[in-house]
């Protein structure tokens, strides 16, 4: 991926274009940013359009993602992934989110068609596989708008549940979590931050996306919708440890380059004071 001052593209799955974004040039002047929408404006009821589990697909799909996760378990890629969680200083990043609970919930936004492409199914394996090995990964909960009835029953049978509500990425924590977003769009990680903008609820979250210094040159366009969708991405880096992920070769290139974890660490209110015009 490349980025530039002028102009910066996050693309997740290409081929549905469901999680693409292109930021416009800078511009001179920024729009106010809305507030908050309230909890009914903010979930949408949602279920697959077609309504039912085709049994022929749901046999081959669970075929594929037991091939796949066999896979990424036997990777280098994982192991890597596996040693950088391990490493004392990310492990300390976990337990201090984690706190006095003994699990983490794990919430998935915008994994994609885990039937159509392969880069979901890896995705999606990686957080299996991580929820198997660490006894602080609690359950797993799965989003995405285009998932299918038959791709909804086996997330339920590998172990996820499925939401019936489309947050748009607006889940207000009420404990530790985890929100593992690969290559989400930037909305969806700003409504994540703006519906937790306080030092309690961000300290209790850790990120799994892309990497937010790419967002870097958000500060820099002065004119654009997409400025003020992205101003916590922005304004939360100030107090953010970030830790990038080394994909290391080719096959998980397209799942996670310029992905990183990042943890919260806000001491005071006045620090989350975002910048008027």
């Amino acid at each position: 991926m490349e980025a530039s001052a002028k102009i910066l593209t996050l693309d997740n799955h290409a081929c549905n274009g469901e999680w693409t974004i292109v930021l416009p040039r800078r511009g001179k002047q920024r729009r106010k940013f809305p507030k908050i929408r309230t909890l009914e404006q903010q979930l949408q009821p949602w279920v697959p359009t077609d309504l039912e589990s085709d049994p022929n697909r749901q046999s081959k799909l669970i075929e594929k993602m037991q091939t796949c996760m066999k896979k990424v378990e036997n990777s280098q890629f994982y192991l890597n992934l596996l040693e950088q969680i391990r490493t004392p200083e990310i492990l300390d990043c976990f337990y201090r989110v984690l706190g006095s609970e003994l699990k983490m919930p794990m919430v998935i936004y915008g994994i994609g068609s885990i039937e159509s492409y392969e880069t979901p199914r890896i995705q999606l394996s990686v957080a299996i596989l991580m929820k198997k090995e660490f006894s602080w990964i609690g359950d797993i909960e799965v989003f995405d708008p285009v998932l299918s009835a038959t791709e909804s029953r086996v997330l339920e049978v590998l172990g996820c549940s499925v939401l019936s509500m489309n947050e748009h990425g607006r889940r207000r924590v009420t404990k530790p979590t985890i929100f593992y977003m690969p290559h989400c769009e930037a909305e969806l990680y700003n409504n994540l931050l703006q519906a937790n903008w306080g030092v309690d609820l961000l300290n209790c979250i850790v990120l799994f996306g892309n990497s937010f210094e790419l967002y870097r040159y958000l500060s820099e366009f002065r004119n654009s919708t997409l400025v003020d969708s992205s101003r916590h991405i922005v304004a939360v880096r100030e107090f953010t440890h970030e830790y990038v992920i080394k994909t290391i070769s080719n096959d998980y290139f397209a799942a996670f380059h310029d992905s990183s974890w990042h943890f919260f660490s806000p001491v005071l209110e006045t620090e989350l004071q975002l910048f008027k015009n």
